[in-house]
């Protein structure tokens, strides 16, 4: 520990470097920004004494590292640790206080000095927290006390379509014993968590087709089928009074959670009403007698993410268009197949379709939900750093949200993985003015020296 304050600044002047890369991986015209960012962390790796190479794709490359101890004739155990160097688009830009890849030191009334720039939070100074820990290490000790192979990818923000045929082809060479991934959260400011439960996703877009071409409303309005209005009728009866998702079979599978559970829920005292009020909202809109925490973390949904149809520009246009679409996604529980939801979903329609309308689905597909044993060695010894670094025992949280690649390691690789993070709800990730505590990078480095102790122990003592 004593190493990591006596490099404070120096941590936090690569962190700074790296926050200046604008590696956003969904527009082209950053393509080169994004090698660039590959490289600076296969170098910076380098420099900390990992073999590090930038590993091609069709798209955005690879960043692999490894470092291996002496054996000494014993295996050691070995840790995969995942993240990601990518970031979402600044925009919009006038939204920002400072350039968005010029990072400010800001003094916060509630949190003290906090880093701003796109990618503070997700995922650059989450990647740091790992990689100055291992520094650390190695500036202490010349060695890690397991071994340690890091994947960082390049397209997480923007579906990482080049990771699936990457996993497919070096996923052998990637195994370990347990995956770290940092893309998570703290429960506050003060107190560590660790993510057990990530939702599921599914999507689909969905095309209503009507008349052969847009008509006039004048001429048409009455007898002509609109499909904006079909649309609306489908999207306003997805849900009942009651907030319950009434497409068929949709609850198949889906469990309740233990009395034990609602218990430990009930303990956190999570402020719903804060919660929405952070956003400007008041009101639950879920199923209605399910608590905020059991319908984030418990239950599934369906929202509609984007509504196409008819003329969208200034003014007026008298018009019954030809076509309307909506963009769907699901967050899914254990127990739903993303495939069976969708098909779900196609009933659904089907049978509320109207004469002389049609219907064409794209872009489906999904993962399943993903859930571990909190009971695991590699899990309780994780709670236990946790704890010994912030002076108190780490929330066991659900996760609303969806990280594909946790569900790729599990089917693909075989591996559990341990999602600790020291992020927090007001990070503003992906909207301007994107922060991460200062607190939050160098007490994550902190945790992640002791989290890899306590794994190397717990191997030891298995």
């Amino acid at each position: 520990m004593d190493t990591l304050e006596k490099d404070r600044a120096d941590a936090l002047a690569r962190l700074t470097a790296f926050l200046a890369i604008p590696s956003i991986s969904t527009d082209p015209a950053y393509h080169d920004a994004c090698l660039e960012a590959a490289g600076w962390c296969a170098e910076t790796l380098r420099g900390i004494g990992f073999e590090a190479s930038v590993e091609p794709t069709d798209g955005k490359p690879m960043v692999v590292a490894r470092w291996r101890g002496e054996t000494n004739g014993q295996p050691r155990p070995h840790v995969l640790f995942y993240g990601h160097y990518d970031v979402q688009p600044p925009d919009p830009l006038e939204a920002w206080n400072a350039p968005p890849f010029d990072a400010q030191i800001v003094d916060d009334p509630t949190h003290g000095k906090i880093i701003v720039a796109r990618g503070a939070s997700d995922d650059k100074g989450q990647v740091m927290t790992f990689v100055e820990a291992c520094r650390a290490w190695m500036d202490a000790t010349g060695a890690l006390p397991v071994d340690v192979t890091v994947l960082l990818e390049g397209e997480e923000e923007s579906g990482s379509p080049s990771l699936e045929p990457f996993l497919q082809a070096h996923g052998d060479s990637l195994k370990a014993d347990i995956a770290l991934v940092c893309d998570t959260g703290q429960w506050d400011a003060e107190t560590p968590a660790i993510t057990a439960f990530l939702r599921g996703l599914a999507f689909s877009e969905v095309t209503l087709h009507g008349p052969s071409r847009d008509l006039h409303s004048g001429i048409y309005g009455g007898p002509a089928q609109n499909p904006i209005r079909v649309l609306a009728e489908l999207i306003a009866g997805l849900h009942d009074d009651n907030g319950r998702i009434t497409i068929p079979n949709f609850y198949d599978g889906v469990s309740e959670p233990s009395p034990e559970q609602r218990d430990a829920w009930r303990a956190l005292n999570f402020d719903g009403e804060a919660f929405l009020g952070e956003v400007g909202l008041s009101v639950p809109a879920g199923e209605t007698d399910r608590s905020v925490v059991e319908q984030l973390w418990s239950r599934p949904t369906i929202e509609v993410n984007g509504i196409l149809g008819g003329y969208t520009g200034p003014g007026t246009k008298t018009v019954i268009p030809a076509e309307a679409s909506a963009k769907f996604s699901f967050r899914l529980v254990p127990g739903q197949e993303p495939s069976k939801v969708i098909e779900g979903l196609h009933q659904y329609i089907a049978a509320r379709l109207p004469a002389d309308v049609d219907v064409t689905y794209k872009g489906e597909g999904g993962s399943p939900a993903v859930g571990f044993d909190t009971n695991a060695p590699a899990f309780r010894a994780t709670a236990q750093a946790l704890a010994a670094e912030w002076g108190k025992a780490p929330v066991i949280v659900g996760c609303g949200a969806s990280i594909p690649i946790v569900e790729a390691f599990s089917t693909r690789l075989g591996m559990d993985a341990l999602l600790v993070g020291f992020a927090l709800e007001d990070d503003a990730i992906h909207s301007p003015n994107e922060k991460y505590n200062l607190s939050s990078f160098e007490e994550g480095a902190r945790s992640w020296v002791r989290i890899l102790a306590a794994l190397g122990a717990a191997d030891a003592a298995a």
